[in-house]
């Protein structure tokens, strides 16, 4: 599913709600009411709608919870609930399997990173970042055993967490076990170009040989369902197996075209 303002405030974490969503609700709630009633004292306030008059005088003062915050965020950006046909959401999707293929999502700061590769260069990662309204910087240039990566210099920790109410992993990506359903769920064009820039991070290239080996550590039933979503996109054959997963040669061209 597409980013949505519940999915993303259950992102963060509470040490007094055990559902963050309810503390966007509340918070909400204590705003409303505030403005009907702006000669309240935060005790009434309290009283009125069953909430602490301590949590109140802090809303009541101009605090936010980090959750309201990130997801005004998102609204500016026009992360959530986005058309599912339009051009925001793909390009969270597109920024989905840039960070499946060929980057993560720090635990815990949320802030995404891709990494540069061979067919993956620094424009198109930067311009993942532009599409979803994102500045973006380089990190680790010519640092000996690290990759370069792209990584955003504003709002990134917000668009993380936009990222992982989609479907993303939070850190270690090794034990997702099938696709987001936001792919199987998104338009053929969309899920064409998923696995247009899956292949090109993914995809070993082979001299004289149009054939492409993925070579993946995740568990069977991811490997399956990838294999799976080659395989219906390109109308052509894809394999498991050793060492991974093998893209026929026509299966390829019709991605790389």
């Amino acid at each position: 599913m597409e980013p949505t303002a519940r999915s993303l405030a259950r992102t963060y974490t509470d040490r007094v709600y055990p559902d963050p969503w309810q503390k966007v609700l509340d918070y909400e709630r204590v705003q409303s009411y505030a403005a009907q009633h702006p000669d309240h004292g935060r005790t009434r306030v309290g009283r009125e709608l069953e909430l602490p008059a301590s949590r109140v005088r802090g809303w009541l003062d101009g605090g936010m919870p980090d959750s309201v915050r990130g997801i005004r965020t998102a609204e500016r950006h026009g992360w959530l609930d986005p058309d599912p046909e339009g051009p925001m959401a793909s390009a969270l999707i597109d920024l989905l399997a840039h960070v499946l293929a060929g980057g993560s999502i720090v635990d815990p700061t949320f802030v995404v990173r891709l990494a540069v590769g061979s067919r993956v260069d620094v424009d198109e990662l930067r311009s993942a970042f532009d599409r979803v309204g994102v500045r973006s910087q380089l990190s680790h240039v010519d640092v000996d055993n690290r990759a370069t990566e792209v990584i955003p210099t504003d709002g990134g920790a917000v668009l993380g967490r936009c990222l992982v109410a989609m479907g993303a992993p939070l850190g270690s990506k090794t034990g997702l076990q099938q696709l987001p359903d936001v792919v199987h769920e998104a338009t053929i064009e969309q899920r064409t170009s998923f696995c247009r820039i899956y292949l090109a991070h993914r995809g070993a290239v082979f001299d004289g040989k149009a054939t492409r080996v993925m070579v993946e550590e995740r568990p069977e039933t991811y490997v399956d369902d990838l294999a799976a979503l080659f395989e219906a996109v390109t109308d052509a054959q894809v394999n498991v197996g050793t060492p991974g997963i093998t893209v026929s040669a026509d299966a390829a061209r019709r991605l790389e075209s």
